[in-house]
């Protein structure tokens, strides 16, 4: 009986010293391919950027230079739907001036999505993908268009980020 009582005594004694671990996993929400070919997993990212992005894109309709300015990184890398290519924060003020002024572009976010990808050396790029209706007003006419902006986020900035747009139909 001792020895019954002993053992567990014993037992309950280790499963109380025993620690929970739980180990998240991050969602898996599609995949990318880098310039080598190379297969890489796509995670679900940070909330944070999309917060980041949606204070970028107020900026922009509020323009609120100072704002975006705070939100570029200085090597920021803005590439266009029509092949433009912008290089460093002063660049994009630059052309953000010109195009405010001749344009006066606005945007709606549609949708956002932030996801992770690692390189093979194990680099961490976060991206926020997103959907936006756009309108601009070219020689007194409304155009509106539809963008998905890929953004590359990295220590609380817009470090890059590509546009992709097209016209939209009279009926959407």
């Amino acid at each position: 009986m001792k020895k019954i009582l002993l053992l567990l005594i014993s037992v309950s004694f280790m499963i109380s010293c025993t620690e929970n671990i739980t180990v998240k996993k991050q969602s898996i929400i599609g995949y990318d391919i880098s310039d080598e070919g190379e297969k890489r997993d796509l995670e679900a990212g940070s909330i944070e950027n999309i917060t980041l992005w949606d204070n970028y894109i107020k900026a922009h309709n509020d323009r609120d230079f100072d704002v975006i300015r705070s939100l570029d990184s200085d090597t920021i890398k803005a590439r266009g739907p029509q092949g433009q290519f912008i290089l460093g924060v002063d660049a994009h003020y630059d052309f953000l001036r010109q195009w405010f002024d001749q344009n006066s572009p606005k945007w709606k976010i549609k949708y956002a999505i932030a996801n992770d990808v690692k390189t093979k050396d194990g680099e961490l790029r976060q991206w926020v993908t997103a959907g936006h209706d756009m309108t601009l007003t070219v020689d007194g006419n409304q155009v509106n268009l539809y963008q998905v902006i890929d953004a590359l986020i990295s220590d609380g900035k817009v470090q890059e980020f590509y546009v992709h747009e097209r016209v939209k139909g009279e009926n959407e």
